[in-house]
């Protein structure tokens, strides 16, 4: 299974996708064609028996209006990309979920669901919330995602629907983890919203979630998103962390460059003579998403690969290696590990 950071579709990505859309001869203004920017994942998502992407943001109606930071409303082409990727299942609950409010968080979900994309994390009912989200893969494996965030940037969750988006508190992940567990689920990830911006060490919350999560025997790996920068991957419990995986795609300043590099994970699970499925191996795939310039839409390059195919910036891909082994293994736990 292949899982990403966020998605933060900030204005200028919607700029380089329309010159896409252009380029490709669809020159109507609402034209958008996103799969451009994502293209290099094809291989390593659509190989995957489930890729997980975080889809960080509400999508607007067709045609807008559109919002960037800090109240997002992207355009919903976006998902048709993520879909045609070959992505199953994205995670929905993060601080900008109720950026457009019910509505928003609503129209999103409708528009996965046109898609045939899983979701897990935001609900449009008590029931939807309640019911374990469960993808079986084409070999028959059932896998549950169970994701939760930290906050919602002060808009506060209705209070006649407080089901609407799942929070990461120790007690709710275990007992939703528990409950995919009795409905059938083979293997359950737990997807963690949370930690500080911009920091690669994890802080004292995420530990403590881990440590509790990897200890239950319902929950077989823990992973993480929201710094929008690379975090450890390590061992709790004997169990995989992945604490944060970075950005997949955003447009942050320049000045942050650490926020253009993100990871791609893949675990391969096997299953032991018992039944239970375990990792059998563990991977990471170093990225960095380009920043846009008119007539340069921004793409987001697997660097081991551009490193070989002898992409121009060659300095800035090193860099980005090299700055993504670093947070990698600032925890030492985690022999077996392979960067790929």
């Amino acid at each position: 299974m292949v899982m990403n950071g966020d998605l933060l579709w900030h204005n200028t990505l919607w700029f380089g996708a329309h010159e896409d859309a252009v380029t490709a001869g669809r020159r109507g203004s609402q034209e958008m064609d996103f799969g451009p920017t994502l293209a290099a994942l094809k291989g390593v998502v659509a190989g995957a028996d489930l890729a997980i992407c975080h889809n960080e943001v509400p999508t607007a109606p067709p045609g807008g209006p559109y919002h960037s930071y800090p109240a997002f409303s992207a355009p919903p082409q976006t998902l048709r990309a993520v879909k045609d990727l070959g992505y199953d299942l994205c995670t929905t609950a993060s601080n900008h979920s109720l950026d457009q409010g019910y509505d928003g968080l609503k129209r999103t979900l409708d528009q996965m669901d046109a898609l045939g994309l899983q979701h897990v994390g935001t609900a449009r009912s008590a029931r939807e919330a309640d019911t374990p989200v469960i993808h079986t893969t084409p070999g028959g494996v059932r896998i549950a995602v169970v994701e939760g965030a930290y906050g919602t940037n002060g808009i506060p969750v209705p209070a006649t629907r407080l089901w609407v988006w799942a929070g990461i508190e120790q007690a709710s992940l275990l007992r939703r983890a528990r409950a995919a567990r009795q409905a059938g689920a083979e293997i359950v990830l737990v997807a963690v919203h949370g930690g500080d911006e911009y920091r690669a060490q994890p802080n004292q919350q995420q530990r403590a979630l881990a440590e509790a999560l990897t200890a239950s025997d319902d929950v077989d790996l823990v992973y993480g998103h929201h710094v929008h920068v690379v975090q450890p991957i390590t061992r709790v419990n004997g169990k995989w962390v992945v604490y944060g995986l970075g950005n997949l795609v955003a447009q942050h300043l320049t000045s942050v460059p650490r926020a253009q590099e993100g990871i791609t994970t893949r675990f391969t699970f096997v299953q032991g003579p018992t039944g239970r499925f375990t990792v059998g191996t563990a991977e990471y795939f170093p990225t960095l998403t380009t920043h846009y310039s008119p007539g340069a839409p921004a793409r987001v390059l697997l660097v081991n690969q551009q490193l070989k195919a002898g992409f121009d910036d060659r300095e800035r891909l090193v860099q980005a290696r090299a700055h993504t082994a670093e947070s990698v293994n600032l925890l030492t736990a985690n022999k077996g590990l392979t960067q790929r």
